[in-house]
């Protein structure tokens, strides 16, 4: 491998001797050759390059300017520290462009965002049984990850990728992931449609369950085979939520009137107070034991929703063994 100069900004992170970081070695451009384009978004790129050294294939995420190189090492840290688990993407290496100083993300390459599959399928929902084999590896990774002390904050179908001979199903894109090291207040972020409610009501010191919400939703999509709602602002995303889950009360989520933004944002037109969730998915498509499940992640109150870890331990997951699903598409 070609000796590469490390950024000065990255001296504390990068061992220039041994030319790593966290363990991972550091490519130069020459390491690999670009095959395709995997997705776009507002950091850059991810493209698909097939590794020199080895033949095998990756995912390399470019940035467009090396403003994003504090978020680059910062993601990669969270990548390291929560590898080793097979539900999560791999960080191979990272790659140095010499002449920009620049550095990027190599990853395994997987497959199919979960996003791209769900449009394929053009509304087709999963059968039950599938459902539970992406469920049981998703809250799988998420336990792995909350373990490691890490809050992923943006899990959704387009951060879940999809491949092997066996359709595993991977977590990626940390990009908005936090440790549970980093004292609050915490900010406000990820993708509106799976964000939970005390995250939009702006609750300074959330926990992990956040995560557990939004993998609740990645079920019901998977069982529905389409997005279950999209709120236009954050306000129409609570409203979305009630008119499903019902409207909260002293009973339902005692902590509500201490959100900071509940008498602000929300103002509770007449939607029904009792929750509607089991007629959206009734007993035909999915049984008792996996709307235990579902119900349970998709709690307001955070502190009666399921963790990773509670929800796998419920009859659904460990009454049944699931064999892969036999087409996605």
């Amino acid at each position: 491998m070609a000796i590469v100069r490390a950024r000065p900004a990255a001296v504390h992170t990068i061992d220039s001797r041994s030319k790593s970081f966290y363990g991972r070695p550091i490519w130069t451009l020459d390491d690999y050759d670009q095959t395709g384009v995997l997705g776009h978004g507002s950091f850059g790129m991810v493209i698909k390059a097939r590794y020199y050294g080895t033949g095998e294939s990756v995912a390399v995420k470019l940035l467009t300017s090396t403003s994003g190189q504090d978020a680059v090492l910062r993601e990669a840290a969270l990548l390291a520290a929560c590898s080793g688990h097979r539900s999560i993407v791999q960080l191979r290496a990272m790659s140095l462009d010499p002449a920009t100083d620049t550095l990027s993300l190599v990853m395994e390459y997987v497959g199919l965002s979960l996003h791209d599959v769900l449009l394929l399928r053009h509304a087709r929902p999963f059968p039950q049984a599938d459902v539970r084999s992406f469920m049981r590896q998703l809250l799988s990774g998420a336990e792995h990850m909350h373990r490691c002390r890490v809050i992923h904050r943006d899990i959704k179908p387009g951060n879940v990728l999809v491949g092997g001979d066996r359709m595993s199903v991977k977590i990626c894109d940390l990009g908005l992931a936090m440790s549970m090291t980093q004292p609050p207040p915490y900010g406000k972020c990820g993708t509106r449609r799976y964000m939970a409610p005390e995250v939009l009501l702006e609750k300074p010191d959330y926990d992990a369950t956040v995560d557990a919400w939004s993998l609740g939703w990645v079920m019901a999509e998977l069982l529905r085979g389409e997005a279950i709602f999209r709120g236009e602002d954050d306000a129409d995303q609570l409203l979305k939520i009630f008119e499903i889950l019902g409207v909260p009360d002293e009973r339902s989520w005692p902590a509500y009137n201490s959100m900071p933004l509940a008498g602000d944002l929300v103002t509770l037109p007449n939607i029904p107070h009792h929750n509607r969730l089991r007629e959206m998915f009734p007993r035909h498509r999915l049984s008792r034991e996996g709307f235990q499940v579902l119900s349970g992640l998709l709690s307001c109150d955070a502190d009666k929703r399921l963790s990773a870890t509670a929800a796998l331990r419920l009859p659904w997951f460990t009454n049944n063994v699931d064999d892969a699903p036999e087409c996605l598409i």
